[in-house]
């Protein structure tokens, strides 16, 4: 029997699924690693300096910062161009689409963030609570995949959207609460870069490579302003444009016309192209650029390379906490951040949905029902990429907290992870039609 042609949702599912079996072995590796008799090399690896120095300009950074502010960029990008899509055509393009998971989000990003701040006692650790606001959706993904045909593929679909409007918030938090000493001037000049590309995109100049010129002129600016880099990535983004350049319509007759010109082609006893059959194909590949739009293009091609390169690349550069010295740790920092991840979460999301409900703002999906929601804000616990990411800017220097928090991110995800995981298993029932791939 035929295997079922996955839809591009469901390819999206697979992709980020692995990537979460990926984040899991790097995360490991790197506990193992760090505490290891090896531990030393772990972070005299990821502490190395490496950079460009000049008598007039010096970027020189540790590679971990090399990973966290440069390839970290790549992953915002794409959640840039994940949030334009859905907002033009994706969950989020009508109010009634975006309801659902907006409000889930919200209250999956204010009840964490509000237990974090109820718990907290300590003012030096009071930074951190934009930690626990959003969800890894890799993880979240990868757990939801374990269960296979219990789950429905809405269920998925709503999980990803609010993750993503989650997303949304974090670079939000990041961009007004987690820059340093801003230079004004730099971010204004960064910000005018992105703008001018964006003015060359709409005179329908684009072109990938200049996306990455005036990318990289841009993540400079942002990076000596103060503001974290990453969010120049999610700016330069919305200046991609997801219009097509010609219709699908107009590619087949083309195409066609292409095939027959290079069937009746004669065939050449040497295995090389005539003028004529490199010309037409010249033609193919300049056609199938215009078909495509560049959007989704750029998604297609990005994400592999982030989630099975730049995410497990790093987690194996920030998980890497070394637990044989409690000494250093503060353990409430540790308790708050789990809380706040395994409570917060499930309940802002579980609140806000039922509040929608009853309020009439929002419906629920086919196929989906509260209990199911419930155990999707459990999975929702799941913080750990941006979580770490939000803590290694909260902490910046300070080791000792750092770690701490990444300890809570850890716990909280794990036990959030398996808190959802057994809910689902226990309340889904769900069987997909014969037409629907489980993902």
């Amino acid at each position: 029997m035929n295997r079922p042609l996955l839809s591009p949702f469901q390819k999206f599912v697979r992709i980020e699924s692995f990537g979460g079996i990926l984040l899991v072995g790097s995360t490991i590796l790197a506990l193992l690693w760090a505490n290891s008799s090896l531990g030393g090399s772990y972070e005299s690896l990821w502490n190395y300096q490496i950079g460009i120095k000049t008598p007039d300009f010096e970027l020189v950074k540790p590679l971990r910062l090399w990973v966290n502010d440069g390839l970290m960029t790549i992953f915002f990008f794409l959640i840039g161009l994940e949030i334009k899509r859905e907002l033009l055509v994706g969950e989020l393009n009508s109010v009634r689409k975006a309801a659902f998971p907006f409000l889930a989000a919200l209250g999956g990003m204010l009840a964490p963030a509000f237990i974090f701040l109820v718990l907290n006692r300590n003012p030096e650790t009071l930074s951190g609570w934009g930690i626990p606001i959003a969800t890894d959706i890799a993880f979240s993904l990868a757990i939801l995949r374990l269960l296979g045909k219990r789950i429905p593929l809405s269920l998925k679909v709503f999980l990803t959207a609010f993750a993503i409007v989650d997303d949304l918030g974090a670079v939000i938090v990041i961009a007004l609460f987690y820059g340093h000493g801003l230079n004004w001037i730099l971010l204004i000049s960064g910000l005018a870069v992105i703008f001018l590309l964006a003015l060359i995109i709409r005179a329908h100049l684009y072109s990938k490579y200049l996306v990455l010129i005036f990318g990289l002129i841009a993540w400079v600016l942002f990076l000596k302003s103060g503001i974290h880099p990453t969010i120049a990535g999610v700016f330069l983004a919305f200046t991609v444009p997801i219009l097509q350049r010609t219709d699908l319509k107009t590619y087949s007759e083309n195409l066609s016309s292409i095939a027959s010109d290079l069937q009746n082609c004669p065939v050449q006893e040497k295995p090389i192209l005539t003028s004529k059959q490199i010309g037409r194909i010249d033609d193919l590949e300049s056609l199938t650029l215009q078909v495509q739009s560049p959007l989704q293009h750029l998604e297609h091609k990005l994400h592999n390379w982030v989630a099975w390169l730049i995410m497990p690349l790093f987690a194996l550069a920030n998980a890497g906490v070394v637990i044989a010295n409690p000494g250093n740790m503060d353990f409430s920092l540790i308790f708050n951040l789990s809380a706040s991840l395994i409570v917060g979460k499930s309940l802002g999301i579980t609140l806000f949905s039922y509040i929608g409900l009853k309020t009439r703002i929002i419906e629920l999906p086919a196929g989906v029902n509260m209990k199911q929601v419930t155990g999707v804000a459990l999975l929702a616990g799941v913080g750990f990429t941006m979580s770490l990411f939000i803590a290694g800017l909260a902490f910046s220097g300070n080791t000792g907290m750092t770690d701490s928090a990444k300890l809570g991110i850890l716990g909280g995800s794990l036990i959030s992870g398996l808190a959802g995981y057994l809910v689902l298993r226990n309340i889904s029932d769900h069987r997909p039609s014969k037409d629907e791939n489980p993902g």
